[in-house]
């Protein structure tokens, strides 16, 4: 009776130890103490992995697989100097970015992002890289007489494509365009392809995007509204900044960007390759800053 009795106290005694380093072990795992940061771990393994969202000029896949966009061209030379060699995408809808850099499928948003006060809710921006305004593109001759949000608005019969997750929908609700006027699609590819199908008189897409189309083989009996008016919201006239996004919580891995990107400045190298996707002087972002734009 006795033996039983000390082996039932050991037994016990070992549970005690086992329930206990289960929850340390737990405990541990929740805090993530000890745990490389995002820019730790970028830096150790020499590789990043960034989320994109198939948007020429910003982010892309060309033909043979490869990377580019002026958002990647631009990360890709700041993460080098900082000895992340490797870049590797992950292509995802514009919309699906922010929560999947949330849950972590990538470490950086590498796609043009404009940055406002809403999205800053969620992400941590780096330092804009570019200014740019909105474009609409409609039938050759413009058959509608298009020429702001507000003349899509003021007809009801037109229906107007645009990607999903993207700013202009916000501008042309703000214009009085209607729901059912706005056709939200996956990518830019997929806008022009219901232009060219006929089922919408008109995409909107920021400038630069809407050229990349005008300059490829894809976009068919389609303009650039040359005296197109840029949206105005609560009385000022809108203008997009762009730029890579980060957790809120990796704010070391936001302030080396910030550092690199403003030497690529300084150093002329951030025009050099803006200019590569057909931007120019004039859509260089100046010395705005996030902080600004996010209205902190």
């Amino acid at each position: 009776m006795t033996t039983r009795r000390r082996k039932s106290g050991i037994i016990a005694i070992a549970g005690v130890f086992v329930l206990i380093a289960s929850i340390v072990s737990a405990c541990g795992q929740t805090t993530g103490a000890g745990e490389q940061s995002a820019l730790e771990r970028a830096k150790a393994e020499g590789k990043i992995v960034v989320g994109f969202a198939n948007e020429n000029p910003y982010a892309y896949e060309t033909p043979d697989g490869q990377l580019t966009g002026e958002a990647v061209e631009v990360a890709r030379a700041i993460f080098q100097e900082m000895g992340i060699d490797e870049m590797e995408g992950k292509l995802v809808d514009f919309g699906s970015l922010i929560s999947g850099l949330q849950a972590k499928q990538f470490d950086a948003v590498t796609a043009g992002m404009f940055i406002n006060p809403d999205r800053c809710k969620s992400v941590a921006f780096a330092d804009p890289e570019y200014r740019v305004g909105e474009a609409l593109g409609v039938k050759t001759g413009n058959p509608k007489n298009l020429h702001s949000y507000e003349d899509i608005a003021a007809d009801p019969s037109v229906k107007v494509g645009v990607m999903v997750g993207a700013v202009e929908i916000d501008y042309m609700k703000a214009a009085g365009v209607a729901d059912d006027q706005i056709v939200i699609l996956n990518d830019q590819p997929a806008v022009i392809a219901e232009f060219n199908a006929g089922r919408v008189d008109a995409v909107t897409m920021t400038g630069p995007s809407l050229q990349a189309f005008l300059n490829s083989d894809q976009a068919q009996g389609i303009e650039r509204v040359a005296d197109f008016k840029q949206p105005v919201v609560d009385g000022k006239e809108v203008w997009g900044y762009g730029a890579t996004a980060f957790r809120i919580e990796d704010e070391d891995f936001r302030a080396a960007f910030n550092e690199g990107l403003q030497k690529l400045k300084d150093s002329g190298k951030l025009l050099e390759i803006l200019t590569e996707f057909g931007f120019t002087e004039t859509e260089l972002p100046g010395d705005v800053t996030a902080e600004q734009l996010c209205g902190a």
